[in-house]
């Protein structure tokens, strides 16, 4: 093999070897953990202060709003611990009590979620509606989730 065919093949390398070192520095960013409050109080040393997402359900009676200041403070469950959150900004339309929810934030030291987003998780039952009948009108439709709360 000719001098300059060696000197190709190993510039080639590096070049490789530094897009593969990019690539992968830019995933291992992009990551952020998915934790239930179990997990994340047994790890709470190693996770404090990285950006993380925590999953759970929210405690039916532990949400309070502040409409002043667009802030809201709530706890999530796993069944086995609970953390609780506080929130700033408008929550999506889905989030309410009683229901399962990510948030993405930080764990402070004073052992509070403190979140900057809030993924609601919605129902998973799909009905379809009866054979023979059509959908319902979409005035039927806002009637009962005012009924429902919403919900």
């Amino acid at each position: 093999m000719s001098r300059g065919m060696t000197r190709f093949l190993i510039g080639a390398a590096v070049i490789l070897a530094a897009i593969a070192y990019l690539i992968w520095g830019g995933v291992q960013e992009a990551v952020v953990y998915f934790v239930t409050p179990a997990e994340l109080q047994a790890q709470a040393k190693d996770l404090r202060g990285k950006r993380l997402r925590l999953g759970g359900m929210v405690e039916i009676g532990s949400l309070k709003k502040n409409p002043e200041t667009l802030t809201m403070e709530f706890t999530l469950t796993d069944g086995t611990a609970s953390i609780p959150v506080r929130f700033k900004g408008i929550p999506p339309d889905l989030f309410t009590e009683g229901r399962g929810a990510v948030v993405e934030g930080t764990y402070s030291p004073e052992g509070i979620f403190r979140s900057d987003l809030i993924m609601a998780k919605h129902s998973e039952e799909y009905r379809p509606p009866a054979e023979g009948t059509s959908p319902p009108s979409s005035e039927e439709l806002y009637k009962s989730l005012i009924k429902s709360g919403g919900r």
